[in-house]
């Protein structure tokens, strides 16, 4: 049976390092980004940001595996649009044997006294609560196939600061959010009938041979490998 990949996550290079690998293994896949609608982008609407992305994947990099790409629309911050783009990979995919999904938050920074409320409504819906509408549908997806692989991809870290810089509090916030509900995912794994696995570390620089990381795990389908956090970069075993 032919793999169904979906992978989605925030608009950035390691998420097109992995696209890229998934295209060296299947003639399709389905993809689906969370764009930035933080500070920079204020006054575009959801289809604004949905239009510049199209236009940005007629660049170099993507245009090499884009009639490989089927793109998705997704509205993050929408439980009933989970829905929908699980039902809609299905249908161009036949099924999803493998969700790759990719934390990689955008980083703003700003004193406590400039937060912005838009700015807070955008983070909350598109970079919190979108992962959890989210794996939801795919945990009952895999559940009722009884198969499936989970992956969940993250930074070792947001940003790191220096003392005159001020603090990534947005980027910081998304991560740590993602971070802990992948710990709970990992740690419940063994009472799943599908695999999840982890993977983070220090990639920025080195998207592509983490993507190759990645892949190299999921296409093992090791069953002691589910419920594992993987380390790559520098320091950590590759």
């Amino acid at each position: 049976m032919s793999r169904g990949i979906l992978i989605t996550g925030n608009d950035s290079a390691v998420l097109r390092a992995i696209e890229a690998e998934a295209g060296k293994r299947v003639e399709q896949y389905a993809a689906a980004a969370i764009h930035n609608r933080l500070s920079g982008n204020e006054g575009k609407t959801y289809s604004q940001t949905q239009n510049e992305h199209r236009q940005y994947e007629d660049s170099a990099r993507i245009n090499a595996n884009k009639k490989q790409r089927i793109l998705l629309d997704w509205n993050p911050g929408s439980p009933v649009t989970a829905r929908t783009l699980i039902l809609a990979a299905e249908n161009r995919l036949e099924r999803i044997t493998e969700a790759i999904l990719v934390c990689n938050p955008p980083s703003i920074r700003y004193a406590a006294s400039e937060i912005k409320f838009a700015d807070v409504e955008v983070l909350v819906n598109d970079h919190i609560k979108s992962w959890f509408f989210l794996l939801k549908e795919l945990a009952i997806n895999f559940k009722e196939k009884g198969d499936g692989i989970l992956a969940l991809v993250f930074p070792e870290t947001a940003g790191v600061n220096s003392k005159d810089d001020t603090a990534d509090l947005f980027g910081a916030i998304a991560l740590s959010s993602f971070r802990t509900l992948a710990q709970g995912l990992l740690a419940t794994a063994s009472q799943e009938p599908y695999f999840t696995m982890g993977f983070s570390g220090v990639y920025s620089g080195d998207e592509d041979d983490f993507a190759a990381f990645i892949f190299k795990h999921i296409d093992e389908k090791n069953r002691r490998s589910s419920g594992k956090l993987f380390k790559f970069g520098k320091g950590f075993f590759r």
